[in-house]
């Protein structure tokens, strides 16, 4: 009896304050959430619908296992634009990694984000914070990046104290002071580079490359440049004062006048030198230009035989980056760039085109199909996408879900289907 009452007051418990609590957490996670939409306005759609579910349908949110609380954001190149207001973000106190890199945010970052408990990574990059960078952090934090923004003041010297940093990355800001030791931390990527840096590298630091201090034209020691000692002046003594003498009118004025004469030859025959030196040194240059230019042409002409090597997105103009179109429902979260620096895996070639498996640094797989031969103008192109793109809504049809197009090169993108491809299901693995 007293077992059976035992786990009907264990049973209430849960029921009545476990459940409301996690139930609380989650919806208050969710306004969060919404306040944060509300207050930043976003050129693309989030489709954060306040009657759905967060962790089912909300783009770029992940909850924990148990799908009590909202543990990740990731909203790379959204087209976020303006100030994270506080509270808003800084109210997810179980947020373990956000990402809100290449978008538009611009001002002070604020520090009830970097103190968040749980935060283990922090992806910031390309955006356009500015003002210093805050004090505090999460103990818990792995990595954080703050490169490409506009960042002042110093780097905080509380970053010394999070023993679990393994990554770095404060490069093309505007910082300035000294180095912090950050002989305590874990850090395995370090890049400072381009910034406003002064004073000695620490020792702690002093194994890293010279790419992760480059930019910094007041910062030395290795792996850059060595410090320049410093000398102080020697202590005061009394001054020799040789004896005065009278010279001989008749005799100093023959010697000035042959060390004149001495001094004249010796400087005419130098600059007589140097001219004739950078004469013959631009002539050789001349030279030189011309050679390897013919070279250079004769290597174009005569590597036209040889097969590069495949890549998609090589023929993608540096102008027209980060346009890779979507379509409707899609919940992907990566730009152009992402599909570019992404890992790939020749899947298979066909007459119209190569198919890659791209592992994108999110953990994110999908195929891109690289069109080869096809040469259409951009609307028809686009035209013949919305119907394709029609054509996938079909459940037995792999959805195209987006596509590039640039007179160069034009890539879609599918869903990855690890279950293999059609021909093995028919014909079996040879």
């Amino acid at each position: 009896m007293k077992i059976f009452l035992g786990s009907v007051i264990y049973f209430f418990v849960i029921q009545t304050i476990i459940f409301p609590l996690a139930f609380a957490d989650l919806k208050s996670d969710k306004q969060a959430l919404l306040d944060f939409a509300t207050a930043v306005p976003h050129l693309r759609k989030l489709n954060w619908n306040p009657a759905s579910s967060v962790c089912n349908s909300w783009v770029g949110v992940t909850c924990n296992s148990n799908r009590t609380r909202v543990s990740q954001l990731r909203l790379p190149g959204v087209g976020l634009v303006g100030h994270i207001p506080p509270n808003t973000l800084g109210k997810l106190d179980a947020l373990r990694v956000l990402s809100l890199r290449s978008n538009v945010l611009e001002g002070d970052l604020p520090s009830d984000i970097t103190s968040l408990p749980s935060l283990t990574n922090l992806f910031l990059q390309h955006n356009n914070f500015s003002g210093g960078i805050p004090t505090s952090f999460s103990l818990q934090l792995n990595v954080l990046d703050l490169s490409f923004n506009s960042f002042t003041g110093n780097i905080p010297q509380t970053l010394a104290n999070l023993t679990q940093l393994i990554g770095l990355s404060l490069q093309n800001n505007t910082l300035s002071g000294s180095i912090p030791d950050l002989n305590h931390t874990r850090i395995k990527r370090l890049n400072l580079s381009y910034n406003h840096l002064n004073g000695s590298i620490p020792v702690s630091l002093q194994n890293f490359p010279n790419s992760s201090f480059i930019g910094n034209s007041l910062l030395c020691g290795p792996p850059l440049n060595p410090c320049s000692p410093v000398i102080r002046p020697p202590s005061p003594s009394p001054a020799y004062i040789p004896p005065p003498t009278v010279p001989r009118k008749r005799s100093s004025k023959v010697k000035l006048t042959m060390g004149a004469i001495i001094a004249i030859a010796v400087g005419g025959s130098a600059v007589l030198f140097l001219v004739v030196l950078t004469i013959l040194c631009c002539c050789l240059k001349k030279k030189d230009n011309g050679g390897s230019s013919v070279l250079k042409g004769k290597a174009v002409s005569s590597g036209r035989g040889e097969k590069p090597k495949e890549e998609f997105g090589s023929g993608v103009q540096e102008h027209e980056k980060n346009k890779l179109v979507f379509f409707e429902g899609c919940s992907y979260n990566f730009d152009l760039e992402d599909l570019l620096r992404a890992s790939a895996e020749v899947l298979g070639k066909g007459s119209y085109g190569t198919a890659y498996k791209a592992v994108l640094e999110e953990s994110t797989t999908v195929v891109v199909k690289r069109l080869r031969e096809v040469v259409m103008g951009k609307r028809d192109f686009e035209q013949q996408m919305e119907n394709v793109g029609r054509v996938g809504q079909h459940p037995n049809i792999v959805p195209l879900r987006a596509y590039y197009y640039s007179k160069d090169e034009k890539l879609l993108v599918y869903d990855y289907i690890p279950g293999g491809s059609l021909s093995t299901l028919l014909h079996g693995t040879p």
